[in-house]
């Protein structure tokens, strides 16, 4: 099928929660889907391509009171949620079926439904959202979280030991490096792992070995975006 021919052939329409469980195992996450406030589903004929979901917003992100200059910040909890739950909603699900990847069928899903919300602030978190930002190119904008201080020290505390940044993809070349450590460095890193983990609850006495260090990489390089659109017709309301 010619891109050109699919795009005009689809349209977006209000949706259910039909509409999102026949694309649900083709997302990344969980399929399991909370409470949302609103479902739009993208059809090609009578078939559902694509879907976006809506939910509420969590009451408090760092990263949101960057992007807004601390507009919800200083309030009482009470205060504070009702403040976000008049003026933001957020995106929760982006699933496009598979045949229709490529055409940007997902930032079109995002740009033509975010105004539908009627509030003025959409936001959403993404951990792919640096590989496929879609997002931005439905007009969004993008705040990458800062890496934790503990991530920090511990990437310095491998190349302490010859293990460099631009290796942590890489878990089974990482752990044959650590394996080779003498005892000295072996015990240095020992202890640095068994820091690092205890901020990961049952993980925290994972054993040695190739699955542990894939476990620590991931949370190295596990770094959600977020992204905001306000509505520029909307203002906020107090």
């Amino acid at each position: 099928m010619r891109s050109c021919s699919v795009t005009k052939k689809i349209e977006i329409v209000r949706g259910d929660l039909d509409d999102y469980r026949r694309l649900a195992h083709f997302h990344y996450r969980d399929s399991t889907l909370g409470p949302y406030v609103g479902i739009f589903a993208m059809r090609f004929g009578r078939e559902t391509v694509g879907v976006i979901v809506y939910s509420m917003p969590s009451i408090g992100l760092e990263l949101r009171n960057a992007a807004t200059d601390n507009l919800f910040a200083g309030f009482d909890r009470s205060t504070r949620l009702a403040l976000v739950n008049r003026n933001i909603r957020c995106i929760s699900r982006v699933v496009v079926e598979p045949r229709f990847r490529g055409l940007g069928l997902a930032s079109r899903l995002v740009r033509e439904t975010m105004p539908e919300m009627d509030v003025p602030i959409i936001e959403a978190m993404a951990v792919m959202g640096l590989v496929n930002p879609f997002f931005e190119k439905a007009g969004m904008t993008a705040y990458e979280a800062p890496m934790p201080a503990r991530c920090v020290q511990f990437i310095e505390a491998l190349s302490m030991v010859g293990v460099e940044e631009e290796q942590l993809m890489d878990a089974e070349k990482v752990q044959r490096k650590i394996e080779r450590l003498r005892q000295p460095e072996a015990e240095f890193i020992e202890l640095q792992i068994s820091r690092f983990l205890q901020s990961y609850g049952k993980r925290r006495n994972m054993s040695a070995g190739l699955e542990r260090t894939r476990y620590v990489l991931s949370k190295l390089t596990y770094r959600p975006v977020y992204y905001i659109w306000f509505n520029t017709e909307m203002g906020i309301s107090a």
